[in-house]
């Protein structure tokens, strides 16, 4: 089984991928480089995937897009690719896990949303296995000092305790996040410089530099 795993740098699509390889599939990334604010895809460091590439030894494909054809360059790029089936890190929303299915039908071979509705658990195991940094916040709660955070374990309980709650997986657009370790990498990735900004209610937190070291 030869997948496509719409890769961003965040810690659900990472997790999906380290999921796929202990299944035995063959893995290829794709990842979309949006506009800002994209409503389906991760911008703040979507351009260092390729040292992410590098560190796990995983082909990556890039795919430079507009708001309004991003779908469409995304199923462009895939009709090109000799793959048997879709995957995405998707949790809980169905505006993208529904999106993804209809580029799947169009294209005939099947999605998989492996870590579809996994609770608090499941994310303090992936926090547990993967070293994870979040890069933008944008919820009432969350203020700048989250940005850069390394994001543990204990933070899920924190989220989900925060008035209003926040959902611990960030994916309602509450924030985004980079992995800088896996169990799949073979060396990790050493973040030099943070770039900050923060307005209102959100934040971002840009790569400026960064290197591959041993683990």
């Amino acid at each position: 089984m030869k997948v496509a795993i719409l890769f961003s740098g965040g810690k659900d699509s990472a997790y999906a991928t380290h999921l796929c390889l202990s299944w035995g599939w063959e893995v290829i990334w794709v990842t979309v480089l949006p506009q800002k604010d994209s409503m389906m895809f991760h911008h703040p460091n979507v351009k260092w995937c390729k040292l992410q590439a590098q560190a796990s030894g995983i082909k990556i494909h890039e795919i430079k897009t507009t708001h309004k054809n991003e779908l469409e360059d995304l199923q462009k790029k895939l009709k090109k690719l000799k793959i048997d089936g879709i995957v995405t890190g998707a949790i809980a929303s169905d505006y993208q896990r529904q999106r993804i299915e209809i580029i799947g039908d169009a294209l005939g071979i099947p999605t998989f949303n492996p870590l579809w509705h996994k609770g608090e658990e499941f994310l303090k195991q992936m926090l547990e296995e993967m070293q994870v940094y979040i890069a933008s916040v944008s919820a009432e709660g969350l203020g700048e000092k989250w940005l850069a955070k390394e994001f543990l374990p204990n933070d899920v309980d924190i989220l989900s305790a925060m008035k209003p709650p926040i959902s611990p997986y960030l994916e309602g657009g509450e924030g985004e996040t980079f992995v800088t370790d896996a169990p799949f990498f073979k060396k990790r990735i050493q973040i030099l410089e943070w770039e900050k900004s923060f307005k209102g209610m959100a934040g971002k937190a840009v790569i400026k530099k960064a290197k591959l070291v041993k683990k």
